[in-house]
């Protein structure tokens, strides 16, 4: 009876702790794979061990490696401490002289030295400060539960050094015996045969029919099945697309939170709970060709740099030109394209001010020749030319001043505020 509650026993999950789990990962951890590998085979190796789709494995650790850093440091650790696929132990462990590795022990020395400024400046917050320490919480949590729940399938057998196997006695081309084995098989047998073989052994049976020769073997990296057709990804591109929509339509109805940038992280959360859905039933591969370059724009404009960027106004050319006081907008606001503002029509008046606002394009103001212009001129990314002053690059400081023209102070009095997230501003007399 102990005998077979031990066996109903072990087929559930032995792992009951942290202990066991970390314990049962470092002897049964993944190896890294030599077919469909793209750098090491770490993500291949891990897909490959727990019946995951390796594209996605391939997301979370560039996802993040650009927020912290942490998926580089993972990658190296993987590189450093899985064994391939045809090695007995790791880079590291054939490092240290205990056992073979296909790793030079020179590339190993300077993989573990490389790791060293990696890890120091992901904790230390040369990235996203924080970020780093996180996402390696999280990478760790999530391979952690991922071992607990899969870590008893798919398991890797050990590769064992080749150990070559006594011959048996009597059957190599030459077999020595002691005098006393002679004496004793010559006394048992019934008479002497030279070859030492049994006479019965000459009756040959017939040649049997050849044997068709066994099917190749298998390649090192069992092939995934085939993919079936999922709803998963068309499900949650089809919400993405709805959650973009919907945050474009608030931010134009002048919802604030609803940024470029907020729209792009949402549209992100979308596309990662659909990714991880569909890794166990592999069917949002195709989501990662729109989360990747969607995650570099979102990097790019969460930082100050691109702060400048909205979705209000119109997509297309904007031409404007006020004749009176009372046409002259305060604002002129567009999304993308050319705008264009004339301001040598307006009539002799007080002080008037405008601000001009394009969300990627180029802006071009005219002042009358006589004007006295108070402006600050900028743009995130592009070219800023203001009365002859000038500035290009990313990030550049607003070109600011006033300008009295060529005949001194007594003219209109403009004050101009113009800014462009992406492209070219200008402002001239015309």
């Amino acid at each position: 009876m102990s005998g077979a509650d031990e066996t109903r026993a072990s087929r559930g999950n032995p792992l009951n702790g942290f202990e066991e789990t970390v314990k049962d990962f470092w002897v049964s951890r993944p190896r890294r794979v030599l077919a469909g590998r793209k750098v090491a085979g770490v993500a291949a190796g891990l897909g490959n061990r727990y019946r995951i789709d390796p594209v996605v494995i391939r997301v979370v650790l560039v996802a993040a490696t650009v927020f912290g850093g942490a998926g580089l440091v993972f990658y190296l650790l993987g590189w450093l401490l899985f064994p391939s696929e045809e090695d007995e132990v790791s880079g590291f462990e054939a490092m240290l002289g205990r056992g073979r590795s296909s790793m030079p022990k020179a590339f190993a020395v300077a993989l573990s030295v490389l790791v060293l400024p990696v890890t120091g400046w992901t904790f230390g917050g040369g990235w996203f400060d924080g970020g780093g320490l996180i996402g390696f919480v999280l990478l760790s949590a999530g391979l952690y539960l991922l071992h607990r729940g899969r870590g008893q399938d798919n398991r890797p057998a050990p590769v064992t050094a080749f150990a070559g196997t006594p011959a048996a006695p009597g059957t190599g081309a030459f077999t020595m015996s002691s005098n006393a084995d002679t004496s004793a098989a010559g006394t048992a047998a019934s008479g002497w045969d030279p070859l030492a073989a049994d006479p019965a052994a000459w009756d040959l049976p017939d040649p049997a029919a050849p044997v068709p020769p066994a099917p190749p073997p298998a390649a090192g990296t069992p092939s995934y099945e085939r993919r079936q057709n999922s709803k998963i990804g068309s499900a949650t591109f089809g919400v993405a697309v709805l959650v973009a929509g919907a945050g474009v339509a608030l931010n134009l109805n002048g919802v604030a939170w609803f940024s470029l940038q907020h729209i792009i992280g949402l549209v992100l959360g979308v596309l990662g709970v659909g990714m991880v859905a569909g890794a166990f039933v592999r069917g949002s591969r195709g989501l990662a060709g729109l989360a990747v370059p969607l995650s570099i724009v979102g990097l790019l404009l969460t930082t100050s740099t691109f702060g400048d960027l909205d979705l209000r106004g119109g997509v297309g050319d904007l031409d404007a030109t006020p004749r009176s006081v009372a046409e002259l907008q305060p604002e002129y606001r567009h999304a993308a394209g050319q705008l264009d503002l004339d301001l040598t029509q307006l009539p002799l008046s007080g002080p008037i001010t405008t601000t001009v606002s394009n969300g990627a394009g180029e802006s071009t103001v005219l002042v009358p020749e006589t004007a006295d212009v108070t402006y600050n001129c900028e743009t995130s990314a592009g070219d800023v030319t203001c009365f002859g002053r000038s500035s290009d690059g990313v990030g550049q400081a607003p070109v600011t001043g006033t300008d009295l023209g060529n005949d001194g102070p007594g003219g209109q009095q403009i004050t101009l505020h113009v800014t462009n997230g992406v492209g070219t501003v200008e402002v001239r007399r015309g």
